[in-house]
């Protein structure tokens, strides 16, 4: 399986309903670093798992949907936990559809896998992992 990873970051603000998060069920924010992994199991006809320019642009125009947002006033998170966890499947899901839009070229559209991985503090992270 051949695999390439791009990477960029997003802020936002929000908070969490349940005693389970403590503190965290006051607004606060987090700066999350972001890695999604391309998998294939065979190159394309240039060599290429993706065309890692379309796949940086895709992943900071899906990324400025939520950067410098409080995710807790955003309609499409009324009622949600926006964990790390949650939010890795969020972008994912928007990953999924534009390489199904054909936005991230004709390459894309080999991916047979793909991992969305944020990193919310140098020592923990969460990921969603799934089939294309």
């Amino acid at each position: 399986m051949y695999r390439l990873c791009v990477r960029d970051h997003f802020m936002i603000a929000h908070s969490f309903k349940g005693d389970i998060f403590g503190p965290a069920q006051r607004t606060h924010g987090a700066t999350y670093v972001v890695d999604v992994v391309f998998q294939r199991p065979e190159l394309d006809e240039d060599g290429l798992v993706i065309d890692i320019g379309l796949a940086s642009e895709t992943l900071k125009e899906v990324l400025s949907h939520l950067n410098y947002r409080n995710l807790d006033d955003e309609e499409a998170f009324k009622g949600k936990n926006t964990s790390t966890e949650f939010m890795a499947s969020v972008i994912f899901s928007r990953l999924a559809d534009a390489i199904g839009e054909g936005r991230m070229g004709k390459t894309a559209q080999g991916i047979t896998r793909m991992e969305v991985k944020l990193h919310e503090s140098h020592i923990a992270w969460a990921s969603y992992e799934g089939d294309l």
